[in-house]
């Protein structure tokens, strides 16, 4: 019963999107360009690579080329498979060959097909999660209808599907319940080495697929750290605690050596940690700390801390120093500016804080939690968990031995170590929501699910209330049936035609403009042409064409943020010479001038890339609170529509419609008056 609920909920999902992605862009009627335009966000770029395996003469010799690509940036020769995190492309390009898959399915589809495969488990990961902490299928359903319904908060993958994050995440969710069903108490030695052997697989492939993989498992080894610390694990699991951390460290290890020795591992907070966290377990500093009265225990509990954080600290600046990392300062500076510590005038910051990822998400987002019902019960479970785990605390920390054997009728969820770590695991990632809601709400999702479904959750409330009239064993069971079911309910009542609905229309997606762009950079461009403009475009120009550019939609690369503002310049307030000479630098044949962003009509007015450049190049005065951009030189994008010297000197006008103007950079200079 357990699998075939398990199953059914992948792939009725996996179906799900697939259904919901045809109908949204007319996937399979649409010609292969206009499919391979439907990757948005620039994130078509990673299936260029793809298509390039592909076409290798063999996989050995596209592996090679992809290590030393000169044909992608302009004048640079690069990994592009550590700078762009390729192995999902590498690995399905792999399978689509030795399987000879090229028979029976297109590359296309089979990549599509691969990634929603990839969320089939991720929705799968989170169904068991819930259904393990909570002991009944219905948490699992209730999970994974609030994770659908609540799409647009908690995956990107209607719309862009490439990105690595769509590949990474389904991984991750399978740690967390590897590692939810590793720290449980009531399970067998076999199934606890299952759980570690998955863990140890799972974190090695997240590392390896996404280059801020590291964060996260650090918000996530915090959350182990504190359990270590409060001393919230039996005995038997303190001593596999350390296991834990040898995941962590040879995971890094690995991914290390696989990632072509890339520093930033060497520096990550994640390593730092472990580095802390494992000199006091050695040196059997901990277990010292873990004795004493209660005030002599928070004392050594902050003493701990502090050493902890403090040797970590010193080692990322020991590594930083030793192996300079490039973007270690812009992220400290980039994080600064976010929580509101400093303000800046660099362009690549703000154009950071400006993208949707990396927005606070707003008001809109907990009322669509609310009014899926997800938010309300999800404080109500988190406060319950969260004051029974302080109420644990507080008894270690007394020198109350941890009960490993728990009964309902106990009412102490706060005792159960994975209850504890998803406690800790749903607070610090809600502080990541600041930066990534992806992250956040799919989880959710899952531990409300569990917490509704859970008798020990109203169990601990009848203790807490000391009801008498009614048996609290019998109520809990009750409740913990009534509630989901009344919820399932409501949802199904209102939320079933809308996804039935959605699922029927059909939505018209087609962009005349950029396949009319395309098709001219195909038939009238040389092969050898470099292009410049917004990256999302130059991700499309790179798929479609194959054409080398002079950036690329990578917003973790300091050095290719820095290329994209200077290729950015043309919205600015600039001289045609001084934009010649940017241009020329960066070996650029035609520039692509974009409607769209040149006058770009938003009430955000901080965020429009003309501002933003307006602000970090110095071309604005402020007057009674208002900000008005000024300049001797006219908008460079506009001014250079009109057709007159100087700009015609250096540029010539070659292909334009009603979205894009192409402009080619003249190899000499032509001076007409």
């Amino acid at each position: 019963m357990f699998l075939l609920f398990t199953v059914a909920c992948g792939m009725l999902y996996a179906v799900y999107l697939s259904t919901y992605h045809d109908r949204k862009f007319w996937f399979s009627t649409r010609q292969e360009l206009e499919r391979e335009i439907t990757f948005q966000e620039g994130s078509g770029l990673y299936y260029y690579y793809y298509k390039h395996m592909l076409t290798a003469p063999s996989f050995e010799r596209g592996f090679y080329e992809l290590t030393l690509d000169n044909k992608t940036v302009s004048g640079q020769t690069i990994n592009i498979v550590e700078r762009l995190s390729l192995y999902p492309e590498l690995i399905t390009s792999f399978i689509y060959r030795v399987t000879s898959s090229q028979d029976f399915v297109e590359p296309i589809y089979f990549y599509v097909g691969a990634v929603f495969g990839l969320q089939a488990i991720y929705v799968t990961a989170l169904f068991v999660c819930s259904w393990v902490m909570s002991g009944t299928w219905v948490a699992g359903m209730l999970a994974v209808a609030w994770y659908v319904i609540n799409r647009p908060d908690t995956t990107k993958v209607d719309h862009a599907i490439p990105l690595r994050e769509n590949w990474a995440l389904p991984y991750f969710s399978c740690q967390v319940v590897a590692l939810t069903g590793f720290l449980s108490n009531n399970i067998s030695s076999a199934t606890e080495m299952f759980c570690y052997l998955t863990m140890s697989a799972t974190t090695f492939t997240f590392l390896l697929v996404w280059e801020h993989s590291h964060y996260v498992l650090f918000i996530q080894g915090l959350c182990l750290f504190l359990l270590d610390s409060f001393d919230l694990l039996p005995p038997r699991k303190v001593t596999q605690s350390l296991l834990n951390k040898g995941v962590y460290l040879s995971s890094l290890f690995l991914a290390y050596l696989f990632q072509f020795q890339n520093p930033t591992l060497l520096s990550s907070p994640l390593l730092s940690l472990l580095i802390g966290s494992m000199l006091f377990s050695v040196f059997l500093l901990q277990q010292n700390m873990k004795v004493g009265p209660l005030v002599a225990r928070v004392m050594k509990l902050f003493l701990h801390f502090h050493l902890v954080f403090t040797t970590g600290i010193t080692f990322s600046y020991l590594v930083k120093k030793l192996i300079p990392v490039s973007d270690s300062d812009f992220i400290l500076k980039f994080l600064e500016v976010k929580f509101g510590l400093n303000t800046t005038t660099d362009f690549v910051t703000n154009f950071l804080l400006c993208q949707e990822s990396f927005q606070t998400p707003g008001q809109d987002l907990f009322l669509r939690l609310t009014q899926a019902s997800v938010l309300p019960f999800y404080f109500l479970v988190l406060g319950i968990c969260l004051l029974s785990t302080l109420q644990t605390i507080y008894r270690r920390l007394s020198g109350q031995p941890m009960k490993t054997n728990l009964r309902l009728e106990d009412g102490r969820i706060g005792e159960q170590p994975e209850v504890i770590y998803h406690v800790f695991h749903t607070l610090l990632f809600g502080g990541l929501a600041l930066l990534m809601k992806y992250l956040w709400t799919p989880y959710v999702c899952m531990f409300t699910a569990f917490g509704v479904c859970s008798p020990e959750l109203w169990m601990t409330v009848f203790k807490w209330l000391k009801l008498k009239s009614i048996h609290p064993v019998v109520l809990s069971l009750i409740l913990s049936t009534a509630v989901p079911t009344i919820i399932g309910f409501s949802l199904w009542r209102e939320y079933c035609p809308r996804v039935l609905a959605e699922l029927a229309d059909l939505q018209e997606f087609y962009d005349p403009d950029t396949v009319e762009l395309v098709n001219w950079i195909r038939s009238q461009a040389p092969v050898a042409a470099v292009f410049a403009g917004s990256p999302q475009l130059l991700g499309t120009v790179k798929l479609c064409s194959g054409s080398a550019v002079t950036s690329l939609p990578l917003y973790s690369d300091i050095n290719l943020l820095r290329r994209t503002e200077d290729t950015y310049q043309v919205y600015a307030m600039r001289s045609a010479e001084d934009i010649y000479k940017t241009l020329t630098s960066q070996k650029t044949n035609y520039v692509i001038i974009e409607e769209s962003i040149c006058n770009e009509l938003s009430l955000n007015k901080g965020c429009r890339i003309k501002d933003l450049l307006d602000i970090a190049n110095g071309h604005v005065v402020y007057d009674k609170g208002e900000i008005y951009s000024f300049s001797k030189h006219g908008r460079f994008c506009q001014e250079i529509k009109l057709n007159y010297s100087p700009y015609t000197n250096y540029f010539t006008r070659v292909f334009w419609n009603r979205s894009y103007h192409v402009y080619k950079v003249n190899s000499v200079i032509s001076f007409q008056y």
